[in-house]
């Protein structure tokens, strides 16, 4: 077979929606026999099949490897692509044989990762990741702010409620830590309750830290996630536009020189 007849089917199985379901159906199968290791008396008779299978996916991801290395047209070019990189550390890493050392347990918890393939077997999955590390400095905002609605509400809480018997709000630190219990909606209204017995107005401190903390912020993180989400779909749409434009710009440009050849040959 011609090598260039090889590149382009080498590039067609790269690109083809069964070897990536076959990719994805393979990592969750794996995920499962990883669980089921944990059940250690029901998978103990199962030791053998299951270390045969586990070099099976081992094969079948250095395959895999090799198969998107082979594609490009330079295998340099493989590691241009940050998901590409990830990929090829998560295989690299487990063929370390750390199994009889003293890592093995870090070898163990290494193959744990491999599961985290199946975001880059899934352009789908690649394309929420892209979006949540695009929607991270936005994020980060919030975060910050956050903390600053925490902070002066911890505060206040530990100023005002310091002399509660639960000892919800002895400093500043377990404070912060049961803002975040009332964040969570974990028995907060146990903790209001127990401030409105000595303090009848407390209500006003918790209500509105649930308002703003809860309410508001999540509203927020929604609102950055919708936005990201957005302009990657605007920004799909504008290269669906610009390919086709390119299309019909090479379409013209054919007609155009066929128009040129049928005038050539008219007497």
């Amino acid at each position: 077979m011609p090598q260039s007849t090889f590149i382009v089917t080498i590039k067609d199985i790269r690109d083809s929606q069964w070897f990536s379901n076959l990719t994805t159906i393979i990592i969750i199968v794996y995920a499962s026999v990883l669980g089921f290791k944990t059940l250690d008396e029901a998978a103990q008779p199962y030791g053998n099949i299951l270390h045969i299978f586990d070099w099976i996916i081992t094969v079948y991801f250095i395959i895999e490897i090799a198969i998107k290395m082979a594609a490009e047209d330079k295998w340099t070019h493989f590691f241009k692509s940050g998901w590409n990189n990830f990929d090829f550390f998560i295989v690299a890493v487990t063929l370390i044989p750390l199994e009889n050392s003293s890592f093995a347990a870090i070898a163990r918890l290494m193959r744990v990762f491999r599961i985290l393939r199946l975001f880059t077997a899934r352009p789908e999955l690649k394309r929420i990741i892209d979006m949540l590390i695009r929607a991270i400095p936005s994020i980060i905002d919030i975060v910050i702010l956050m903390f600053i609605i925490f902070y002066i509400y911890a505060i206040i809480g530990s100023f005002i409620f310091q002399d509660m018997p639960s000892g919800l709000w002895n400093d500043f630190l377990v404070s912060m830590l049961t803002l975040f219990r009332i964040l969570t909606f974990e028995d907060w209204t146990d903790v209001m309750y127990e401030a409105m017995e000595v303090y009848p107005w407390a209500w006003v401190y918790f209500v509105s830290f649930v308002i703003i903390a809860a309410f508001v912020f999540f509203n927020l993180f929604v609102a950055v996630i919708i936005g990201e989400m957005q302009k990657l779909q605007e920004a799909d749409m504008k290269q669906e536009i610009h390919e086709d434009h390119e299309k019909i710009d090479l379409l013209l440009k054919e007609v155009q020189e066929l128009k040129e050849l049928i005038r050539q040959q008219k007497p």
